[in-house]
C-alpha cells in the first residue's frame, strides 16, 4: 500500500493543474476579454497622461 500512498499527492496535484489552466483557457476571450482589455487600456492611457505632465 506504500505505492498508493506515494502516487496520490502527485495525481492530487495534477489534477489540480489541470483544472487550473482548464479554468484560465475558458477565461480567455469573450466579454472578460474586453473588459480586461478596457481595463489595460485606460491604464496605460492614465500612465501616458502623467508622463506628458512631467
Amino acid at each position: 500500500m506504500d505505492y498508493v500512498s506515494a502516487l496520490v499527492p502527485p495525481l492530487v496535484m495534477a489534477t489540480f493543474f489541470i483544472a487550473l489552466v482548464v479554468t484560465i483557457v475558458k477565461s480567455q476571450g469573450g466579454s472578460n476579454k474586453a473588459k480586461e482589455d478596457a481595463a489595460v487600456d485606460a491604464v496605460l492611457s492614465r500612465a501616458e497622461a502623467t508622463q506628458q505632465q512631467k
